[in-house]
């Protein structure tokens, strides 16, 4: 499949239409030492003739630097936090060295490669996470999936906290589907929560009973929580 064709499938169905295909399993497979980038963006309306443009001035160079593209999401519901992007997409690359390197050549080559993000998403968050070993996961978008955010404020009540908060997930029947630290976000997309979680749940009924029993208080030791429904 040549480039052009490549970059308009993903982006026509995994941004602007968040369905990134049909298929109710949405399966991810990334090596050791590679990397996957977590984005939430909200796509501005009327745009398609900015994104024209992005695709011919950017994407060329990220797929030099090994960019793969990866299905997303729709966001459908703020559950806990402030802030609602419409879309989470996963990207792909084959090495830190690699991401790095677009990030720091993008501008050079695209002088006005930010102002066109900002055009096109007014909400653009991005972390990107190097795998410490081989990872393969899945989201059944026919079940409950809620992801999770947090950002610490004293590193030894956080991990008591999180062991906690995960041992109650798993009593409660969630299933803890991706689990992610170690981040970085790039200077302006900074996002970057100490710990990322993508909890499944059987049905929304199974999710809200939890939810109910742990209510925003439970979060008060953490210097912010974002969480939000996935599908």
């Amino acid at each position: 499949m040549k480039l052009k064709t490549v970059v308009l499938v993903f982006f026509s169905l995994a941004i602007f239409n968040c369905k990134a295909q049909s298929e109710k399993v949405k399966s991810f497979s990334f090596k050791k030492g590679e990397i996957m980038d977590v984005m939430l963006l909200t796509t501005a309306p009327d745009s398609d003739a900015k994104f024209e443009t992005y695709k011919k001035t950017a994407f060329p160079l990220a797929f030099e630097y090994s960019y793969q593209p990866q299905q997303g999401f729709k966001i459908s519901k703020l559950t806990l936090g402030t802030g609602l992007p419409v879309s989470l997409i996963f990207g792909k690359w084959e090495s830190k060295m690699k991401r790095e390197g677009f990030l720091a050549n993008i501008s050079k080559r695209v002088p006005n490669f930010h102002q066109q993000r900002r055009d096109i998403f007014p909400y653009f968050y991005l972390t990107y996470y190097e795998m410490p070993s081989d990872i393969n996961f899945s989201v059944n978008t026919e079940k409950y999936n809620v992801a999770t955010s947090f950002w610490e404020e004293d590193s030894e009540k956080f991990d008591k906290f999180s062991s906690k908060w995960e041992g109650d997930i798993k009593k409660a029947g969630g299933n803890i589907v991706l689990q992610l630290n170690n981040g970085d976000s790039p200077t302006g997309y900074n996002y970057n929560p100490d710990q990322f979680y993508i909890i499944q749940w059987d049905n929304q009924s199974a999710f809200e009973a939890y939810a109910k029993q742990h209510t925003m208080s439970s979060y008060e030791g953490l210097k912010n929580v974002h969480q939000f429904t996935i599908n």
